[in-house]
């Protein structure tokens, strides 16, 4: 979790009018550390910035600019949502091209994720989410403005990630580094 993990929905002062928010699973240390040295693996050969141990995730709803009046009842729906567990297994590096990135993710469909990700999706459209049209690519961003993409490297030994719950997430980049804050933790 990002050092900045709060339950509380942060004051007008931090999120004037709009609050840039999304659902993510978020790693633990130990699962954080490991997927670093995967970006340190994949940087070595495709050059790039790779992403703060601290701001790796798994983006499961990204919900945009949310008006700040909304966040609190949001919060506190998330609080109560329970989330399913499960298991991913990151066994693969893939690249989206025009965008730069280098990311980690599973090379199987994982149906535990895949429900985690249509219940999460089935509890926001009621509130007047849309479901991205484009099917579920789960992945954790590790390199930006990658350059080299043809030199992905093989992918170390697979990274298990056990999950028992997911995080509301408010983004809030300065000078051009992403900054996250949870706001919420869905009971496991």
């Amino acid at each position: 979790m990002p050092a900045s993990f709060n339950t509380a929905v942060p004051d007008a002062a931090t999120a004037p009018g709009r609050a840039r928010l999304f659902f993510a699973l978020w790693p633990g240390p130990g699962l954080a550390a490991t997927l670093a040295g995967w970006a340190a693996q994949a940087r070595a050969a495709c050059g790039g910035r790779a992403m703060r141990p601290d701001t790796l995730h798994l983006t499961l709803a990204f919900l945009g600019a949310v008006d700040a009046d909304r966040v609190p009842d949001l919060v506190a729906q998330t609080l109560n949502q329970p989330a399913l567990p499960g298991r991913i297994t990151l066994d693969r590096y893939g690249v989206f091209r025009r965008q730069g990135i280098v990311w980690a993710g599973p090379a199987d469909p994982q149906a535990a994720l895949q429900n985690t990700y249509d219940r999460l999706w089935d509890w926001l459209q009621p509130m007047g989410w849309r479901r991205p049209a484009q099917a579920f690519r789960p992945h954790v961003t590790l390199l930006r403005r990658a350059s080299q993409l043809d030199n992905l490297p093989p992918a170390p030994p697979p990274a298990n990630w056990a999950y028992d719950g997911y995080v509301l997430v408010q983004s809030r980049p300065q000078n051009g580094v992403a900054n996250y804050q949870v706001l919420a933790r869905s009971p496991g």
